[in-house]
């Protein structure tokens, strides 16, 4: 299966489209596979990052990112964004994955170029446990600046920046 998460509640066929930040492409519907889902436990436009310890990460970069937790995959927020993400409910759209291929092995990213019907919809509440259940640690700090611009220059090739034009300064 592969997931397509909205704030919408009542979607009933994804047509294909052009995204925003991918103006280059031609029209798609975009969906996530069940490993990354995670990264969409947020509302839409919160900024933030998520990067993974790899074998690739200097012992550096590993002290730096990684020296204070277990964890392997870390996600940072905004702190202004806790009180929304506390409350905020998403909806999970499921999707079979024939019609789909692999846009990004990393990101988990699937694309179709055909409408798609959903197999389902689930809300999804309790976005805080339900992230913490993966075995991740979340993290949030008054600006995301001062790490986008430590990981882009450090080792760790294993990341995601979403949402980024919403951070602060």
């Amino acid at each position: 299966m592969l997931y397509h998460f909205s704030e919408e509640p009542v979607i009933e066929v994804f047509v294909p489209r052009i995204k925003q930040n991918r103006q280059d492409m031609p029209p798609v519907v975009w969906a996530i596979d069940k490993e990354h889902e995670f990264t969409f436990y947020f509302p839409r436009n919160c900024p933030r990052i998520v990067y993974k310890k790899s074998e690739e990460v200097s012992k550096s970069d590993k002290d730096r990112f990684f020296g204070d937790t277990s964890a392997t995959t870390i996600v940072t927020i905004e702190s202004r964004w806790y009180k929304e993400l506390k409350n905020f409910t998403i909806y999970k759209y499921a999707f079979d994955e024939q019609g789909f291929e692999l846009f990004d092995k990393t990101a988990g990213y699937y694309i179709s170029h055909q409408t798609v019907n959903p197999q389902g919809v689930e809300p999804v509440s309790h976005l805080i446990d339900k992230l913490l259940d993966t075995g991740i640690e979340l993290r949030f700090t008054p600006t995301l600046y001062p790490l986008r611009d430590a990981i882009l220059a450090s080792t760790v090739l294993d990341f995601g920046i979403h949402r980024f034009n919403h951070a602060r300064e």
